[in-house]
């Protein structure tokens, strides 16, 4: 893990990466990660995305298994309405065995375990999502392993990153003694908080980026209590928030969705856009929904959870 932190100064260099002020502000937005699924084959989803009248597109670095977006159909799309921003999907705080970087002998008996040549950044499967291992995100290998696919975004000719399991920290707050989480906990490996690690992370992603493209978008998805941390709220682009103030059939109240609404507010004086992405199961509470986002000054989308659609946004 982190235990060379000196190293890891090096890779992540210094956490002031800033963000021009204000860097964009969507009022509507698409989140298709599996873009295979939208339409009938890959020249019509160019299309589709490209007529669906949406400030910000966020999509997988690939269109499916067997290819990555082109930089022309990236282009394609952009130019499908003005002032549009193309950003990419990318997960930073857990290892995917549908990836390129997936080596077959690190779980090769799939029990969700990592075997023996596993490298050690490697956690055990996450229960929630097969085929998606938590990882020791603070380890330089896996940042080093992680680093080059932003370069990749970039070549594609993305606008921005769109960071996934940003909240990955959480796992490592748990305290199995105590069957609680604790907040702030310290990292042994590195001397700092779990979610300075994660700050100090998507730092490094940022600056990497930056460093070639300026001015490029970094949007982390979740991890809303990080916004406590100043140097934070400054390094980020947006934040992309879920499940905010819908619950299956229904709308959340006030005091459930109070507790992350708190913390997001403090990108308030930033003038940062807040998108948040929910999943209704019922039309009939969709209006309500857009209510209480214009209520807020937040950006919402209304989709389905495995994110094969445009569905809804204003």
């Amino acid at each position: 893990m982190k235990r060379f932190f000196a190293s890891f100064i090096l890779l992540a260099g210094p956490l002031a990466v800033a963000a021009e002020q204000p860097v964009f502000a969507p009022k509507s937005f698409a989140y298709v990660l599996q873009a295979d699924r939208l339409a009938a084959n890959r020249e019509t989803a160019v299309q589709k995305l490209a007529a669906c009248d949406r400030d910000l597109v966020v999509l997988d670095v690939a269109f499916d298994a067997d290819g990555d977006w082109t930089p022309a159909e990236i282009e394609t799309i952009r130019r499908g309405k003005s002032g549009r921003r193309m950003v990419a999907y990318v997960s930073i705080g857990e290892a995917e065995d549908y990836r390129s970087y997936w080596q077959k002998n690190w779980d090769a008996d799939q029990d969700g375990k990592p075997d023996a040549a596993a490298p050690k950044f490697l956690h055990t499967e996450n229960p929630d999502w097969k085929g998606n291992y938590r990882v020791r995100y603070w380890q330089p290998e896996w940042q080093q392993l992680m680093l080059p696919a932003v370069d990749k975004v970039v070549a594609q000719g993305f606008d921005g990153i769109y960071l996934d399991i940003v909240d990955a920290f959480e796992f490592y707050e748990y305290d199995e003694a105590t069957k609680d989480w604790l907040d702030d906990r310290p990292n042994p490996a590195t001397g700092q908080t779990y979610r300075r690690d994660m700050i100090a992370w998507v730092a490094a992603i940022a600056k990497r980026a930056r460093d070639k493209r300026p001015g490029f978008l970094v949007i982390p998805q979740n991890a809303s209590q990080l916004l406590e941390h100043a140097d934070y709220c400054e390094l980020i682009s947006a934040i992309g928030v879920e499940d905010l103030f819908i619950a299956g059939k229904k709308l959340r109240s006030e005091k459930q969705s109070r507790y992350v609404i708190s913390f997001l507010e403090k990108l308030k004086p930033s003038g940062k856009p807040v998108l948040v992405i929910d999943y209704p199961k019922s039309e009939t509470i969709h209006a309500g929904a857009f209510d209480l986002a214009a209520k807020h000054g937040f950006t919402l989308l209304l989709t389905d959870r495995e994110l094969t659609t445009l569905g809804e946004s204003k």
